[in-house]
């Protein structure tokens, strides 16, 4: 079962009587609370008053322990402090300065009259904003709220905290500066729309917690409709991950990725994507199944998406029900339900199967069962080895997309970030060590530098922004710096002077007038030509 997920804090008044103490902390035990830490906060003649915290294992537990403490007698129960509710009060991100405004000095360079130049620059060069502005470490975390977690379709105002989170986990691990934007719209073109008219303010735009198959939809056509990243993390980051615990895995069991044959078992948006970067790493043998067996075209009621898919994979043409899929197979991948693997099957597996059950927080097989009949096993969960998290994949990947002012995201990127993570693990590489911690910090510069990598030999950058090439931004410059000698001489055109405000000067005429020339021009010989 998960760890302990609940720390409370119980808030306490207690009859200053001995024994007291000890009356509480052991009705905590016997229900199966663990007691934390206990301190006295005041005391009078005859009550004392302490906080007891403790960790219970859910929600429910932490009820039942409260009713607990209601019903002992001499323990009045004052408040319930929650930690995780501690750790979301005001919310979880801010913004931050990078300049100190102290005078009037540092308004005039930030705001105006200063900003003007900028905004004339950007007016004029769009790709400046990289340079001069936010938007070159911008990533909006965009939502509809209807597939949040497990709780479904909650709507965009209570995904809010989620929102948050990811945008802290942007910031925490890979430097990057991202916000909630919640879209109070589940029609696909309306989405879309909404999106496309706020994006100019970023440089990446990560979907989240929206639900299938529309997130195929809208996806496609923002990426489509805009020049910046667009990534649903919710499809590619487990893509990512999976691929890379499972690059590792093949280096444990001595066998090539492109010779698996792999069960992928539901087919939603994170399967869907699975399947396509499998493809896309070079593995042929895949057969995706859901609950009424081995997705084929001809099957009724497929979706588009599931139709496509299922003519693209399963070169054997198996037909029937997963155990079909699953005799002979070397990998078994689940995005579906719990306890929906059945050890019969895996023991008809190739030798050396490979299981990454990750359903949460309840796997398709649960470790323990699978044992050693698994030769690696992988789940969602932290307290059991070589957890699929997507923390590992989307803070790197939008660094180094960002690093690069990157204009898509392609699958070669995406692979480049699988070894990249793969590579973390180096030579400790074990059956329970084939993907890296979330919490190691070289996972995701180490991914960074691969993306942007790929991107830059791609082309797929902004010439003249931060991201591009050297030689592509001295060009960009050069350009800037002609454009701003071009706009001055405009100027100065439509005052009726020379460069740069130079007065021209009278030149004596044949009829005793005078004539204009530039103060600074050359004299001339017999044929016009300048003097040598």
């Amino acid at each position: 079962m998960p760890p302990l997920q609940q720390r409370i804090t119980f808030r306490l008044a207690l009859e200053n009587a001995p024994g007291m103490l000890g009356a509480v902390t052991s009705v905590i035990d016997e229900l199966g609370g663990e007691v934390v830490a206990t301190e006295r906060t005041h005391e009078q003649r005859h009550v004392v008053f302490r906080d007891v915290t403790l960790d219970a294992r859910d929600e429910q537990h932490a009820d039942d322990l409260a009713v607990a403490m209601v019903d002992l007698p001499g323990v009045e129960l004052l408040a319930i402090v929650d930690d995780v509710l501690l750790a979301h009060e005001g919310g979880k991100i801010t913004v931050e300065n990078t300049r100190e405004v102290t005078g009037p000095e540092d308004l005039a360079l930030v705001y105006t009259p200063g900003v003007a130049k900028v905004c004339r620059m950007i007016a004029d060069d769009p790709v400046a904003a990289y340079r001069l502005t936010i938007r070159s470490n911008s990533v909006a975390v965009v939502t509809d709220g209807s597939a949040v977690l497990g709780l479904g379709d909650i709507g965009p105002l209570a995904s809010l905290p989620v929102m948050e989170g990811k945008a802290m986990l942007l910031k925490s691990f890979g430097g990057v500066n991202a916000y909630p934007i919640l879209v109070e719209e589940q029609d696909p073109d309306e989405f879309v729309e909404t999106v496309a008219r706020i994006a100019s303010g970023f440089s990446g735009i990560n979907l989240e917690d929206i639900s299938a198959p529309r997130c195929f939809e809208i996806e496609g056509k923002l990426r489509q409709r805009l020049d910046i990243p667009v990534f649903h993390d919710d499809q590619h980051g487990t893509a990512v991950v999976v691929l890379a615990a499972l690059m590792n895995a093949t280096r444990v069991v001595d066998k090539e990725l492109t010779d698996l044959r792999v069960v992928v078992q539901g087919i939603g948006a994170a399967g869907v994507a699975i399947v396509n970067l499998l493809r896309a790493a070079g593995i042929t043998d895949i057969v995706p199944v859901d609950r009424d067996g081995i997705i084929e075209p001809k099957r009724r009621g497929t979706d588009p998406i599931r139709f496509r898919l299922a003519k693209q994979v399963n070169p054997r043409g198996l037909t029937g029900d997963k155990d079909v899929a699953l005799e002979g197979a070397d990998v078994f991948i689940g995005v579906s339900g719990p306890r929906s693997l059945p050890l019969e099957l895996v023991q008809t597996m190739a030798r050396d199967p490979m299981v990454f059950a990750m359903a949460n927080p309840v796997p398709e097989i649960h470790p323990d069962v699978a044992g050693d009949h698994v030769t690696v096993m992988a789940t969602g969960r932290s307290d059991f080895p070589n957890q699929i998290n997507n923390v590992l994949c989307f803070p790197g990947l939008f660094r180094g997309l960002l690093d690069a002012a990157a204009t898509r995201v392609t699958d070669e990127m995406k692979i480049a970030a699988a070894e990249a993570i793969a590579g973390v693990v180096g030579e400790e590489l074990a059956p329970d060590y084939v993907i890296p911690s979330p919490f190691d910090r070289r996972v995701a510069p180490a991914v960074a530098e691969a993306v942007s990598a790929v991107a830059r030999e791609q082309g797929h950058v902004r010439p003249g922004s931060r991201g591009s090439l050297e030689s592509e931004s001295e060009s960009a410059m050069h350009a800037a710096a002609r454009r701003a000698v071009e706009r001055a001489l405009e100027r100065e055109a439509a005052r009726g002077t020379g460069d740069f405000g130079v007065p021209k000067r009278a030149e004596p005429t044949d009829d005793g007038g005078a004539a204009e020339q530039d103060a600074d021009a050359e004299p001339t010989g017999e044929q016009g030509e300048p003097e040598r």
